[in-house]
């Protein structure tokens, strides 16, 4: 077998996994797919990319290998490829800017210091001054 043949199968198992996994499609027809699978088995092999790209596979490493050890050692390869190609590509989802649940009158957790007293000037050490505003 011919290096080509396993980059263009690894690629063809991510493209077909990640369609079938992430994105909606053309008028939106694997997104209609994923709602008709509801939930059990079908929903829960689309929801994983790991276990939907072994099955994705299973079809290319039948036609790219010629032996069936061949066939065999190619569907896991076949999908582990997809699999690190996936780990590679950054997740497109931009988290937001700055969200607080928090109101002025809860207490935010994993924070020393809740309230906002001061402290007072006879508990502060005199400092000296220094700079533009000293004067």
């Amino acid at each position: 077998m011919k290096f080509y043949w396993l980059t263009l199968g690894v690629l063809s198992v991510w493209r077909v996994t990640h369609l079938l996994n992430a994105e909606d499609g053309p008028w939106n027809l694997v997104a209609r797919l994923r709602r008709r699978a509801g939930t059990g088995f079908w929903a829960d092999l689309l929801d994983c990319f790991y276990c939907l790209s072994v099955w994705v596979a299973v079809p290319l490493a039948y036609f790219i290998g010629r032996l069936w050890p061949e066939r065999l050692l190619l569907w896991l390869a076949l999908s582990g490829g997809a699999i690190l190609l996936e780990r590679l590509v950054p997740d497109r989802t931009a988290a937001p800017a700055y969200y607080s649940d928090y109101s002025e009158d809860k207490e935010i957790p994993n924070v020393l210091r809740q309230d906002s007293t001061t402290i007072s000037d006879a508990e502060v050490a005199p400092t000296s001054r220094s700079g533009p505003a000293a004067t």
